[in-house]
């Protein structure tokens, strides 16, 4: 817990320097990094971690995506590597096929999964940084994500009693749920009243709470679908880069669902 907490106090006033105060490169920059590391995580978990050409095929895709999308129209950026990708990762197989060596096609699915997917949907953090009022917004998903797990984790020990999902994520109870949720709720409201008192800016509180309800819903969506992986496979942490939290993917699995859903709340109902 104390390596835990000591990481939070370290990285989140960073992170709100990187995002709030510098350019928009800033915000691609660091997006590509954790897609970067969380591709080289997903392939590693598979069993694919030791394939060198595979894993840096990968990893360079999923840093490209939030790069591109900084200065070209997504879907360019996303057909573009996803054929380089596609086309590299596949030979790759082709390759090891001849040589009689082994190489399961579920390398090649978590290639994609790990150097498009994962990246798409986070690059939806550097589109709301590019948005009008883009600094505000693209605290949003970090806010509900770190919020709604904390509300969760502490709320779930407290009164935590009904273990309703025990074999995806054993310590998850729906009382720790409702509570994450709720906490997200309120911790959005309040964002707003800052913004309202020291900005002196007038936030729909409305949308901010729908933002803090369904991005808590993906936050807690994304939490157990990335546990889901791990228990497949056999693994605790995807990784041990962020002592107390694991890897980059332990930490960001729900950041994965909640920043696309708050993306899209955004464009169609904009808060600020």
């Amino acid at each position: 817990m104390r390596a835990r907490i000591l990481v939070a106090v370290v990285c989140v006033p960073l992170l709100f320097v990187l995002l709030y105060f510098l350019p928009p490169v800033a915000t691609a920059l660091l997006v590509a990094a954790l897609c970067a590391v969380g591709a080289y995580e997903m392939l590693r978990t598979v069993g694919a971690g030791s394939l060198g050409r595979l894993v840096a095929y990968t990893a360079a895709a999923a840093a490209l995506i939030p790069l591109g999308v900084l200065f070209l129209p997504e879907i360019l950026v996303l057909r573009a590597v996803l054929i380089l990708l596609m086309c590299f990762i596949f030979a790759e197989g082709v390759a090891a096929a001849i040589r009689e060596r082994a190489f399961p096609v579920l390398y090649l699915f978590a290639a994609v999964f790990a150097g498009v997917v994962i990246p798409v949907l986070l690059s939806s953090l550097v589109k709301l940084r590019q948005m009008e009022n883009g600094r505000l917004y693209v605290l949003v998903p970090f806010i509900v994500a770190f919020i709604t797990d904390g509300g969760a984790y502490f709320v779930g020990i407290a009164f935590g009693k009904r273990h309703i999902f025990p074999h995806v994520s054993p310590k998850k109870s729906l009382e720790g749920c409702v509570g994450g949720i709720a906490t997200v709720i309120a911790a959005s409201a309040l964002y707003g009243v800052i913004l309202k008192y020291a900005a002196g800016l007038h936030p729909d509180f409305f949308a901010l709470c729908l933002y803090g309800l369904l991005g808590g819903v993906a936050t807690e969506l994304g939490d157990l679908a990335f546990s889901l992986i791990k228990r497949e496979f056999g693994v605790k942490d995807y990784g041990n880069l962020l002592p107390g939290h694991g890897g980059i993917l332990d930490r960001f699995d729900s950041m994965i669902f909640a920043a696309p859903v708050l993306y899209l709340l955004a464009a169609l109902w904009p808060a600020f």
